[in-house]
């Protein structure tokens, strides 16, 4: 009799997930109205987060801004910080973390220095956090494996891995700097994404305690080649994209895509555009089917997995996050916007 109604419980449960599956439909977006806040020449935006009303961005001259979004939309509101150039950024709750990329190398945690490294060979590419308490920042390598710095502290004290405890490096192996998405988190699993000469994916399932890394079929053997922006929908779904940013019009071999959590990669969209993108992220509820691409030559759109792209529009950002399922903001040269999708 047990055995019975587990069946019946299990068939039900497939029944179920069976129709949410056949309820959702993925949204043909064919639009994207961009209101522009902040504008200035001088400025050069990578880093930009949103957190709980607030959208923060720091440039690579040093400049802090911050948006309220509970005050319709008002304006940004500078805060010059340093001559340093930053293109990192992490909120931990309502904290403001950012990170500048070569040497010195310089983190803060809301204008407090927490961690700083001089090295010749220093230089951070993003960075982020899994809860309050335990966060990790990226570069390219010092020695032989990439540079990673991890807090267990809540951002107090930050400790550089060992190379003992992480892959070795292959020759020419380092990460871009272009839109502070190198690092996918999914609870305590976590994906980084290298670039250059050899671009692969280094994987961690224990909040950076253990590491293992995978090959990636995108194009690589430039300094200037490979992923440039990795994002995870879930534990098992994941889309990365890149290309060479000296040839932006190429399309071969810049997006590749997993569904076993990083293990494998395949191609898509092989020969077809969006050639170079900065960024690349998953559009929230959506079931991992939807995506954005974005970088200095415009902005595209997927609904199927990324297995074929739609252009949007022509306007160039270097990265985006995404507020809700159809509002989200993005910075650049020159410029931080609100972007709103619409069918």
């Amino acid at each position: 009799m047990n055995r019975i109604v587990l069946l019946l419980i299990l068939n039900i449960l497939v029944l179920l997930n069976c129709k949410s599956k056949e309820r959702f439909k993925p949204r043909n977006i064919s639009e994207v109205e961009i209101q522009t806040f902040l504008k200035d020449s001088m400025l050069n935006v990578r880093a930009l987060e949103v957190n709980e009303g607030w959208v923060s961005v720091i440039s690579s001259a040093g400049v802090g801004y911050t948006l309220s979004l509970n005050k319709n939309d008002a304006v940004f509101r500078p805060k010059m910080l340093d001559s340093l150039n930053y293109r990192s950024c992490a909120f931990q709750n309502n904290t403001f973390f950012y990170l500048s990329i070569g040497n010195p190398v310089k983190l803060y945690k809301a204008g407090t220095l927490v961690y700083e490294e001089i090295h010749a060979k220093a230089f951070y590419d993003s960075m982020d956090f899994w809860n309050d308490q335990e966060g990790i920042a990226i570069g390219d390598p010092t020695d032989d494996c990439m540079s990673i710095i991890i807090t267990r502290d809540g951002g107090e004290t930050w400790n550089k891995l060992s190379c003992d405890s992480l892959p070795s490096a292959k020759e020419g192996e380092a990460a871009f700097a272009a839109s502070d998405t190198n690092i996918a988190i999914v609870g305590d699993r976590t994906w980084v994404a290298t670039g250059g000469k050899s671009s692969r994916v280094l994987y961690s399932p224990d909040k950076g305690k253990t590491w293992e890394v995978y090959n990636t079929p995108i194009i690589q053997g430039l300094e200037t080649t490979g992923m440039y922006s990795i994002d995870f929908y879930d534990e098992l779904i994941g889309f990365a994209i890149g290309g060479d940013y000296t040839k932006p019009n190429d399309n071969v071999a810049n997006k590749i895509k997993t569904v076993d959590g990083g293990k494998t990669w395949e191609l898509v969209a092989q020969n077809e555009n969006p050639g170079y993108r900065s960024c690349v992220q998953y559009i929230p509820n959506r079931a991992g089917k939807e995506l954005i691409a974005i970088g200095f030559k415009g902005i595209d759109y997927s609904n199927d997995s990324g297995n074929s792209w739609k252009h949007l529009s022509d306007e160039g950002f270097y990265t985006i996050r995404f507020l809700n399922d159809s509002i989200a903001y993005a910075s650049g040269a020159g410029r931080v916007s609100k972007l709103t999708f619409r069918e």
